[in-house]
């Protein structure tokens, strides 16, 4: 490519890896004016432009954890690119995906006929970490438990995007979606003029209108919250920007108290009714009548509450049992089942280790595959068989025929890669997507754009914030003759302290707060908790109906 030497050259093309930016003889056509974008730039300015981006990052706060370490999270330069049909096919997909969940979470906490028609064994269920009998025979006030879904996809070597995994108990994230596109608008301007690409901003808006219609009935005017682990939790910056851009008070544990069978926020004026939870607290964390009697994060009387239906808990209790990784590779019977269609995204592959003949054939080409904890997440305990030793391949098998049920196999996908800057130079780094999805009970929405992950270390697969990933801002690409859809009318924000000024009251105790090494152990055992056993953030603004 001329003019672009010092960017891209040397660049790698491997026949088995699709890259999006760069063909086998040339740029592909979506991403022309990028590289000639790039190309005017020179890598004297893309440098000084990345090193904008890094600097508004460190100064702003945009953070994550890595090994108990506070880093800013690393935002590559080169945005990806996904065009307007592509996109309707993901956003179809992920919908299609997002209703068979919705609809096997009401099976299997109400009647259970998915069990009665043999599409999924029942102990599957019962023997799942993550099922939460507490919440069996509840139903929410609209029906919905997803409020909000993260569905990871992959790119494979032929090009076809796969699901990878299902993340519909808390998923994190979408904050970085936000910061990277408003960070990206102030660094690439006149790249970005380009292209009329889809906005993001929009996502808070859609978000508050979903929880509102979660609502229990018979209020007009609903009080939403988020509920928060607090500050040491890792994804802090994502539930305080979240509160402010839709409007809502920011609240801890110790800030809830439960009445009469309902749920109150304590404030400088008095109990103020709270009649939807936006939770970022685990499951086990929320309530220490019925999960973890020693919590601090929770409240006394939130399930309660919930089962009497005076209070909605966004996303629903009990939802991580979907986020099983052995339940993912039976979705696409699922979508068959609760859909009469089949997948629009298919699957990885994969072997389910408790099957007939399935755990031999993965132990005799360990050394080929990928081998998953099916509760795990963020890339924590994952067997990356070609890159093992003997030793640790011996080791892995012991673990896999002591607990064949614990684990899946899949075969090693050559994840797609987006040119990305290193150094001096754009160099191939593998990638996924993280599109999300908002669930208002009427239609299921999928964001334009989602997370774009990238692997930031030459040859890494693993692309987590968590194993030192990056990400990129993700420009889907408008399509201004497609029919308008826009079933959710904008809200008027206007920004709250993230903190909730709190007083003792009237008729009630004075609030006692925990002791601050309590309080920091759990917020820790929370995340830890998660990466052992899962969960982890127009024209075009697509309402996909469920099928």
């Amino acid at each position: 490519m001329p003019g672009m030497e010092s960017l891209l050259d040397g660049y790698p093309i491997s026949p088995s890896i699709h890259d999006e930016l760069l063909g086998a003889d040339a740029v592909r056509p979506p991403c022309e004016r990028l590289a000639s974008e790039f190309d005017r730039l020179g890598v004297d300015e893309v440098r000084s432009r990345a090193a904008y981006l890094a600097s508004r990052y460190v100064d702003s706060g945009v953070t994550f954890d890595l090994g108990g370490t506070e880093k800013p999270f690393p935002l590559d330069i080169m945005p990806r690119i996904i065009t307007a049909p592509e996109w309707s096919t993901i956003s179809t997909g992920v919908a299609q995906r997002v209703y068979a969940l919705e609809r096997f979470l009401g099976d299997i906490y109400g009647t259970g006929k998915v069990f009665d028609d043999g599409v999924v064994p029942r102990r599957l269920i019962v023997t799942s970490p993550n099922f939460a009998r507490e919440v069996a025979g509840i139903t929410p006030a609209n029906g919905v438990r997803i409020h909000v879904a993260g569905i990871d996809l992959i790119r494979d070597g032929e090009g076809t995007m796969r699901v990878l995994e299902d993340n519909v108990r808390i998923p994190s994230g979408v904050s970085y979606v936000l910061t990277n596109r408003a960070a990206m608008a102030g660094a690439m301007p006149d790249v970005m003029r380009q292209y009329d690409v889809e906005p993001v901003d929009i996502y808070p808006s859609r978000l508050r209108a979903a929880l509102e219609a979660a609502a229990p009935a018979g209020v007009s005017e609903p009080n939403v919250v988020v509920l928060t682990p607090g500050m040491y939790n890792s994804a802090y910056y994502e539930h305080s920007l979240l509160a402010r851009t839709m409007g809502v008070p920011l609240v801890e544990g110790p800030d809830l108290v439960c009445q009469q069978g309902r749920v109150y926020v304590r404030t400088t004026q008095g109990l103020n009714r709270v009649d939807v939870i936006y939770r970022r607290v685990d499951d086990e964390f929320l309530d220490p009548v019925h999960f973890r009697g020693d919590t601090v994060l929770g409240a006394a009387g939130l399930v309660s509450a919930m089962a009497n239906g005076t209070v909605t808990i966004a996303n629903g209790i009990g939802n991580g049992v979907a986020d099983d990784k052995l339940i993912y590779t039976y979705l696409p019977d699922l979508i068959r089942y609760y859909c009469g269609e089949e997948p629009v995204l298919p699957n990885v592959d994969s072997w389910r280790l408790e099957e007939p003949g399935a755990l031999e054939e993965v132990l005799d080409r360990l050394d080929e595959l990928v081998v998953k904890p099916v509760d795990g997440s963020g890339g924590k305990g994952i067997i990356m068989g070609p890159e093992c030793t003997r030793e640790e391949l011996d080791a892995a098998r012991v673990k896999l025929r002591c607990d064949p049920r614990g684990w899946i196999a899949q075969p090693l996908i050559q994840l797609s890669t987006v040119p990305t800057f290193v150094g001096d130079r754009l160099q191939p780094r593998r990638v996924d997507l993280r599109p999300f999805a908002i669930n208002d009970g009427d239609a299921i929405w999928v964001l334009p754009g989602g997370l774009t992950r990238v692997a930031l270390r030459e040859g890494q697969f693993i692309v987590n914030s968590s194993q030192g990933g990056g990400s990129k801002d993700t420009w889907v690409l408008a399509d201004r003759g497609a029919a308008e859809h826009d079933s959710v009318p904008a809200i008027q924000l206007q920004t709250v302290s993230p903190e909730v000024p709190m007083s003792p009251l009237v008729g009630t105790e004075p609030m006692e707060k925990p002791d601050r090494s309590v309080w920091e152990a759990q917020q820790g055992q929370q995340q830890q908790t998660r990466q052992v056993r899962g969960g982890h953030d127009e024209s075009a603004d697509e309402v996909v109906k469920p099928c």
